[in-house]
């Protein structure tokens, strides 16, 4: 058995699948990706996966691809330790957390990742280089142009940041209402998926989005934070705060 993780370090996407690996013990191969050599856009890469998107598995020479369908896979291929329910009613509501954090807040956090760390990386770039830089990406032409070189227009920001506030609000109640986990009393691939979500978050400098008005997620967060398996997932440079040392994430315009 071979698996290999194509990913980058501080990616929501990626961090979420290290997530699994870790909590089933699992020995793999770490290929990490640059996205500032743009290796995910590269053609070798791109035979693995055309989105030339991270993570991209590859068990025993077989690309697997989206990190929600990577976590589901490993949890079918070794179910030793199992983070889906063998209930089908619960299985079916992890599935529509899932879909609901990969609809809403996956694509919502990159808003102000974007807006307060990456922009960075193009803001010195023309016109026509940023277009280049769209175009050759196959999931995120329009992100990239809607941002610009001098960052997204406060209508995208707001709606991002409502977007995390909506999932905060249905987390706290769900927690409030048949916790300890979001899908009861079993921890799943639903709390996986949304853990690095906001993580980066506090990462960026909001934790005040929850920290006094949801008491049920800043203890969920805490106890996800106290897994082992967080810690081997969130190895060095996993986190904005450590790529870039020197960044004062506080004095950054999206506000909370």
């Amino acid at each position: 058995m071979v698996l290999k993780l194509y990913n980058f370090p501080p990616s929501t996407c990626s961090l979420k699948v290290r997530i699994v690996l870790a909590e089933k013990d699992l020995e793999w191969t770490d290929h990490r990706l640059l996205s500032k050599n743009n290796d995910h856009l590269k053609p070798e890469y791109l035979k693995l996966n055309p989105n030339g998107v991270v993570p991209t598995l590859v068990h025993d020479g077989v690309p697997i691809i989206d990190s929600s369908v990577i976590m589901e896979y490993l949890d079918e291929v070794f179910p030793d330790v199992k983070l889906t329910p063998d209930d089908p009613i619960k299985r079916a509501k992890m599935r529509s957390w899932l879909r609901f954090l990969e609809e809403v807040p996956t694509p919502a956090i990159r808003f102000p990742s974007f807006e307060n760390v990456l922009i960075m990386h193009y803001a010195k770039l023309s016109d026509e280089e940023l277009d280049t830089e769209a175009e050759i990406r196959p999931l995120k032409t329009e992100f990239y142009k809607n941002m610009g070189t001098d960052g997204f227009d406060q209508k995208h920001l707001d709606q991002a940041m409502d977007d995390i506030r909506l999932t905060l609000d249905r987390m706290e109640k769900e927690l409030s209402e048949n916790g300890p986990w979001l899908v009861g009393e079993q921890y799943t691939i639903a709390d996986i998926c949304v853990a690095p979500l906001i993580d980066r978050m506090e990462d960026l400098g909001h934790a005040n989005m929850w920290e006094a008005s949801h008491p049920k997620v800043t203890d969920w967060f805490q106890r996800m934070k106290a897994r082992p398996a967080y810690a081997v997932a969130y190895y060095h440079g996993a986190r904005f705060s450590e790529v870039y040392p020197d960044l004062d994430l506080r004095s950054l315009k999206v506000s909370s």
